[in-house]
């Protein structure tokens, strides 16, 4: 039976049924006609109305225009929706899929790609319906049914999104090894999500369901293992650690605190790991390896990790008071390349593993009067030209200050443009954080670190608040350079009302308008340069 959704009329049908009424018309007026000249003259006649009979032409009956009549002229969908078919009833499939949780939030497109084939195949698995990836009548009215029901998984399940389920399971410390992420769903699968529903306060059924799902990459999540407050001698290895990586600014004592928790997400970040402050087994692993990358700091980056070594290096008198920024401008890198030549080190103004064991140690040695970099009539000037500060480093009688460059279209917008252009038609693939292949927040993690500026990988709902950039809350003032963020999906945008994303609804990257569908779901977006 050929598959044609319910909604889609034949543009000839309402043509057809007014020939039929103009037809049935003449014939019940002839039969009136014929029982006239039957009915004797004294009978009891009943007067109806002559009903109106269409004319007739040349070529037969003449019938009602048409013009005012809206009748669809979309071609009829193919009897399967299948990957590689382009129709706009796609759009209404991934829409429905992305609503019930099987999809990656995004634009949904007319296009039937990988990444909705794999949707399809969850849904059809969790309906029990014939697992092909195709849209058929069968999925196609369960899909759409009222009742349908929301992505859940359970014991018993397989499939590669139940792999994602266990790396974060394990990554938030409920799953206790690496080698327990399967793809699956059995009994130590279950005990974890148990678990991490009773400590989060959920119901317990040992499902992942639409909140269990949800709360995974939330903000809310409660963890399962080493966090803030705890003090224990596996927090005194993991300090000891930090700081000879030269991440932690503190002498390591056991207690898991502020300093702990600033050097931990540091780590996080240079290590591309999920950056959530926690010492869970995925950070604790690769933290003990000698595949950990130590600590580096230059010129542009920013954060609570920079504020501590602009603090150190103002204790010892190389960095004025004032330009405790948490930005790493020209006034900070003059200060560590003063430090570093004080103190016996290669004066390259980075603050990698040698100058962060120096600028933490018991034999420092402070700066030289009258040096302080940033101070009162002091230049800032390291022969490349002028902080982006608040004022000119060479005023009299005025400290001044660095921040993060002002909002502009330059040198690093370019090159965030430029590296987001270059992965154009690059596959969508969930989790994957290129240079080959994309998810949506994996995608704006690798052209910002192309770009020269050092984010972490952030899903997207980590995007919502990242905590080191210039916020933009209202859709239109969206300049290009900026990361825009929106339910369940981040882009880049490149001004002119576009951007450049990895969507899933096109199965690549693609440079697109932002539609309408973007305001709809706008949370804010972030300005970068």
């Amino acid at each position: 039976m050929k598959y044609i959704p319910r909604h889609i009329i034949h543009p000839f049908i309402p043509a057809v049924l007014l020939l039929a009424a103009a037809l049935t018309g003449c014939s019940a007026a002839a039969a009136q006609q014929d029982q006239a000249e039957a009915t004797p003259s004294n009978a009891l006649v009943i007067e109806t109305v002559p009903e109106t009979i269409a004319p007739l032409g040349l070529e037969g009956q003449i019938l009602p225009g048409l013009d005012g009549v809206d009748l669809p002229d979309a071609e009829p969908a193919p009897e399967y929706l299948r990957v590689g078919v382009r129709h706009e009833i796609v759009k209404k499939v991934q829409q429905r899929l992305m609503d019930l949780g099987f999809m990656d939030n995004d634009e949904p497109t007319d296009y039937y790609g990988e990444a909705t084939r794999q949707a399809v195949l969850h849904f059809q698995r969790q309906n029990e319906l014939p697992m092909d990836g195709i849209v058929g009548n069968t999925t196609w009215d369960a899909l759409m049914a009222e009742d349908a029901k929301y992505y859940a998984v359970s014991k018993g399940t397989e499939g590669e999104d139940i792999k994602r389920i266990q790396q974060r399971l394990y990554e938030l410390g409920y799953l206790a090894s690496a080698d327990q992420v399967t793809g699956n769903f059995g009994d130590s699968t279950e005990a974890a999500v148990l678990k991490l529903q009773e400590v989060n306060g959920l119901t317990r059924d040992g499902k992942v369901g639409q909140q269990t799902f949800n709360l995974l990459y939330s903000d809310e999540i409660k963890p399962n293992y080493l966090s803030y407050g705890e003090h224990s001698e596996v927090v005194l290895a993991a300090q000891q650690r930090l700081k000879d990586l030269g991440y932690l600014t503190t002498t390591p004592d056991g207690a898991f605190g502020q300093d702990t928790v600033i050097a931990v997400k540091q780590f996080q970040a240079r290590n591309d790991l999920v950056v959530d402050g926690y010492l869970g087994p995925s950070t604790r692993m690769l933290l003990e390896s000698g595949d950990a990358r130590p600590n580096g700091m230059m010129l542009g980056e920013q954060g609570d990790a920079v504020s501590r070594i602009q603090e150190l290096l103002s204790k010892y008198g190389y960095l004025s008071s004032a330009n405790v920024t948490g930005y790493y401008g020209e006034i900070t890198e003059n200060a560590v390349r003063n430090f570093q030549s004080r103190n016996g080190l290669t004066a390259d103004g980075l603050v990698g593993m040698q100058t962060m064991a120096k600028l933490t140690g018991d034999d420092v040695r402070r700066a030289a009067a009258g040096s302080t970099a940033g101070g009162s009539g002091q230049s800032s000037s390291s022969g490349r030209g002028q902080s982006s500060g608040a004022g000119s480093s060479g005023a009299s009688g005025g400290s001044t200050t660095q921040a993060p460059p002002p909002p502009a279209s330059g040198s690093g917008v370019s090159a965030l443009i430029s590296a987001a252009t270059s992965r154009l038609g690059s596959p969508y693939v969930w989790g994957a954080k290129g240079p080959n292949s994309f998810d949506c927040s994996g995608f704006v993690y690798w052209c910002l670190n192309q770009a020269g500026v050092g984010q972490s990988y952030l899903t997207s709902s980590g995007w919502r608040n990242p905590g080191r950039y210039t916020r933009v809350s209202n859709f239109s003032d969206i300049q290009a350079g900026d990361i825009v963020v929106v339910r369940g999906h981040v882009g880049i945008a490149t001004g002119g009302g576009m951007v450049i994303d990895a969507s899933s609804s096109n199965g690549r990257v693609v440079h697109r308008s932002l539609s309408q569908w973007w305001a709809n779901n706008f949370i804010c977006a972030w300005r970068i340069f």
